[in-house]
């Protein structure tokens, strides 16, 4: 099966129609990822900015992220089966979207990006656990996260906005007389 096959394979699927087919399960899955993305943010905000130096400088880096890092996880895998519940109403669409192709590549670059913490900064973190900031490559990959994350929310509105299962109407369609009534004269 080809990318086509299975895009409309996903799309006429039981879930996929039952989602697209109700009044209120969309925009109820919608407000779901919404949340839990701003879950997702929140949480990886009160890390980021304890890395840069500039929040709860006083507590322990390895406290904070004991404290966050299961509600991040949580609220990901919230989001990310909301995600793809909404992905599969309109598949072909979204898949051949700029902007949710570069949100993936964003959501996959912030995964590299807490390799590169884990592989760096996180390695000595018995050294610096205490000190207000992290070191310089703690701080760029937290830098690096909050543009990478602020760049998803901003690329998962684009898409929110830009994609339609629904085609707009041509020019020849719009009934010029019900427009000309609408303009105050």
């Amino acid at each position: 099966m080809d990318i086509t096959g299975l895009l409309a394979s996903l799309e006429s699927s039981f879930p996929a129609t039952s989602i697209r087919n109700s009044l209120y399960l969309f925009p109820l899955i919608e407000s779901v990822h919404v949340i839990g993305l701003t879950m997702v943010f929140g949480t990886i905000l009160i890390v980021d900015l304890r890395l840069l130096g500039l929040a709860s400088t006083r507590r322990v880096f390895t406290a904070i992220v004991s404290d966050v890092l299961k509600w991040t996880w949580l609220s990901f895998a919230i989001t990310a089966a909301t995600g793809v519940l909404m992905f599969i109403t309109n598949a072909g669409t979204y898949y051949h979207s700029a902007f949710f192709r570069a949100k993936m590549a964003l959501l996959v670059l912030s995964g590299v990006n807490m390799l590169a913490f884990e592989l760096t900064a996180r390695r000595s973190v018995r050294t610096w656990d205490r000190d207000a900031r992290a070191p310089a490559a703690g701080r760029a990959v937290a830098a690096v996260s909050l543009v990478v994350w602020i760049g998803v929310i901003v690329l998962g509105r684009w898409v929110g906005f830009t994609t339609s299962s629904q085609p707009a109407p041509a020019i020849d369609d719009v009934d010029l007389e019900k427009l000309e009534d609408l303009i105050p004269k």
